[in-house]
């Protein structure tokens, strides 16, 4: 899935969209000339989305969900982020709090059984 980086957050590529659409229309409504997307240097991503970004926004330390409509990025992890996946996996399991993100993680990251338990047994 295709992401954007905008003030400090990341989001879906509709959301993304949509704020620059959203940013764009207010340029024009002020009279200033628009932003060329193609061009990365001449705006931050603080002050217009940049991206799009395939694969979620790329490699990162956490699954990463829109900062608008909470969509699952289903971006790749690093290995502290896969093992921190499995603290929230086993967290989630031994409280009952098994939401709906947890189970499209474990989709996501193909997380077995087995997995949890060495990943148990190696610390």
């Amino acid at each position: 899935m295709d992401a954007y980086i905008y003030s400090a957050d990341m989001y879906c590529s509709s959301c993304g969209e949509k704020i620059r659409e959203d940013i764009d229309a207010e340029r024009k409504e002020k009279g200033l000339p628009p932003i060329d997307r193609d061009d990365d240097t001449q705006t931050d991503s603080d002050d217009y989305p940049k991206g799009p970004y395939s694969d979620g926004g790329g490699e990162s330390d956490s699954p990463q969900h829109c900062g608008s409509c909470d969509e699952f990025l289903e971006n790749d992890l690093t290995s502290e982020g896969m093992n921190s996946l499995h603290e929230m996996i086993i967290d989630a399991l031994h409280t009952g709090n098994v939401q709906g993100c947890i189970k499209q993680w474990v989709n996501c990251y193909d997380v077995s059984l087995l997995d949890l338990i060495n990943y148990v047994e190696g610390k």
